[in-house]
């Protein structure tokens, strides 16, 4: 990429110079202090060795004796910003951008130095125009990202789904094409997505004005994009990490496009995010992926009145995360705000890193009145035709056809067999905590037969307890009452477990059922029902003996229930309590109530598998059968 650098900022140098005689009647030969004054002005970077002498790699590499000197004054000639970018020169910066010196310095221990810049200088990039020079640059970068990339999707998004993104932009947003558009990529890398929808909104829907804005954090990618951008009128291209330095902080833009990360943990900069004080954030997601983050960053930054966020993610940004989690409620706090239009499933196998499958988030801040409260989901999955040759993972692409597709149901907005229009309250739901009683086969629970209404039941008057086998009094005893107790449990029949010894009860639990009997001297048996007794026992020093208290209670369990939601207050209540009470048969106590939001492409889009009718099956077993048979007669079997 750092030579690639070279010969595009060579070729571009070179129309500039061409442009300035052509338009401006000066040419170096006759003035050449106006000509360089001249190309200045363009401020698209400047190289003295190829603007005031002329020359080029080319040039360079035809005299081997002079080729290293020669070389160094090529590269001493960017100016102070193209160096830093290239990587030339390097003070005490720590970021190499594209780390040329670095190479260089690689190449020439081998020794092939001037080898490899002479295969470069053959390639001539002065042809080709801003549009097409992204798509050589693209290309390259996929390439490279094939053995680069760490992360899915990482560098580079696919041609097919950049044109899709421009024709979602160009359909929907409400600008003339005589005014301007400011577009915005948060995560630009390397600015193909970026560059790519600014080129297809010119051409093909035919916006004479854009402002380009993108940010990246990465040094090569960034290096890449700012160059590119000398050359692109409109254009600012800023470093840094967008989430914490907020690069153009206060400005809203009409489109904001992302491909960002996924699954990229943002413990690095979490102080920083949860210390921010813009808004930006009103939830957190897990620290293990901060792709969420870019989706609120994004909506924050879109326009109130007149633009849209196209954003590609993961799955999991759809339905990861209970309810109440970070996650959960940044969905929520995007559908609460009316802001989610559309979401896109795309073909798996499009990326050229991994073969997951993609979503396309579409928000909208002024969605039209008959939009309101309503979201479509558009199922492209099956949308794709075969590469003719694969590119790393991406053996799919949408053609035209498909793209239109999706366009036209996106704008349309009605059911069709590839989408559906849902009310957004349908991927709410309640998360309704509940303690549940534990009891017994014949319904019945502690509380309930003592009458304590769910609170414990002291026992009082403990004499004698025995946990697990062991006996324990307040006072001392002879071995002859010991041997009497034991006697006692025997004849009970009672297994190892808690007893307490009372003047006119025995309690004690019975493992087997789980369940709390009392006792009587008589020897008459009652089971109160499920639960548990709690002991504990102590010491008294004043009166040196030993004190034992004992509780007995129900037996609970924490569970919640997923609930359908609804957005009426009282009706959401009602819902939750006929649910409860059709699907619930123990005794319980409601708890806490959490909304959450998840959608579920697979759930929405099934379609269940015909199965065969059971007498076809059979039919079809019989005919086997009678064939088997017929063979072992033959085989006299």
């Amino acid at each position: 990429m750092p030579f690639f650098a070279l010969i595009m900022l060579e070729g571009r140098m070179r129309n500039e110079m061409a442009d300035i005689e052509a338009s401006e009647s000066l040419t170096r030969e006759n003035n050449l202090q106006e000509f360089i004054e001249a190309f200045r002005d363009r401020e698209c970077g400047y190289n003295d060795y190829i603007v005031r002498e002329g020359k080029t790699l080319s040039a360079i590499c035809n005299n081997d004796k002079t080729f290293e000197q020669d070389f160094r004054s090529y590269l001493a000639g960017f100016d102070g910003t193209l160096k830093e970018l290239l990587g030339i020169e390097r003070g005490t910066d720590d970021s190499k951008y594209l780390n040329l010196d670095g190479m260089v310095a690689e190449l020439r221990k081998k020794g092939i130095l001037m080898q490899y810049i002479t295969q470069w200088s053959q390639i001539d990039l002065s042809r080709y125009n801003n549009s097409e020079i992204t798509t050589l640059e693209e290309h390259i970068k996929r390439k490279w990202a094939d053995i680069s990339a760490e992360t899915a999707g990482e560098q580079y998004t696919p041609e097919d789904i950049i044109s899709l993104i421009a024709e979602i932009v160009a359909a929907k947003i409400d600008i003339s094409t005589d005014d301007f558009v400011h577009i915005y990529d948060p995560t630009c890398g390397g600015a193909n997505l970026l560059f790519g929808v600014v080129d297809r909104l010119r051409d093909k829907a035919g916006y004479k004005y854009i402002a380009a804005h993108g940010c990246d954090w990465n040094d090569a990618l960034y290096a890449l994009a700012k160059i590119e951008s000398l050359f692109r009128e409109n254009t600012k291209i800023k470093y840094g990490n967008t989430l914490t330095s907020l690069p153009f902080k206060g400005k809203e833009f009409d489109v904001v496009i992302a491909n960002p990360p996924y699954g990229i943990p943002w413990k690095g900069y979490e102080k920083e995010i949860r210390d921010d004080q813009t808004g930006q954030f009103p939830f957190l997601p897990s620290v293990s992926d901060g792709q969420m983050l870019f989706l609120q960053h994004n909506a924050w930054h879109l326009h109130e009145d007149k633009g849209i966020v196209v954003e590609v993610n993961n799955g999991s940004s759809l339905f990861s995360g209970d309810a109440g989690s970070g996650e959960s409620n940044i969905r929520k706090y995007l559908f609460d705000n009316n802001w989610v239009e559309a979401i896109i499933q795309m073909p798996s196998d499009e990326f050229f890193n991994t073969g997951i499958v993609t979503y396309l988030w579409i928000l909208n801040k002024n969605k039209p009145t008959e939009r309101k409260d309503k979201v479509i989901l558009i199922n492209a999955a099956d949308l794709w035709q075969p590469l003719k040759k694969n590119k790393g993972s991406k053996r799919k692409e949408m053609n035209p056809e498909h793209r239109a597709a999706i366009v036209r149901a996106l704008v349309e907005f009605k059911d069709c067999d590839i989408a559906k229009v849902y009310d957004k309250w349908h991927f709410y739901f309640n998360k309704q905590s509940v303690v549940l009683t534990e009891i017994d086969s014949e319904g019945r629970h502690i509380s309930q037969t003592l009458h304590t209404e769910g609170k414990p039941y002291n026992v009082k008057d403990i004499s004698y307890c025995n946990l697990d086998g062991c006996w324990v009094w307040p006072r001392d005893i002879d071995a002859e009452e010991i041997q009497f107790r034991d006697s006692m449990l025997r004849n009970l029949g009672i297994k190892i477990s808690t007893v307490l010894v009372c003047p006119d009860f025995i309690y004690w639990v019975d493992k087997e059922n789980n369940e709390i009997m009392r006792t009587t001297y008589a020897g008459e048996h009652e089971c109160l029902g499920n639960g548990a007794i709690n002991v504990q026992l102590g010491y008294n020093k004043r009166r040196e003996e030993h004190t034992i208290s004992a509780k007995i209670v129900d037996c609970t369990t924490k569970d919640s229930e997923i609930i359908p939601f609804d957005p009426d207050p009282e009706v959401n209540e009602q819902g939750i309590g006929d649910f409860l009470q059709r699907y619930i048969y123990k005794p319980y106590t409601i708890g806490e109530n959490v909304v959450g939001v998840e959608v579920n492409f697979n759930k929405e889009f099934y379609i269940p598998e015909t199965v065969e009718p059971v007498d076809s099956i059979l039919a079809e077993i019989s005919d086997i059968d009678k064939v088997i048979a017929n063979l072992e007669k033959e085989l006299g079997l």
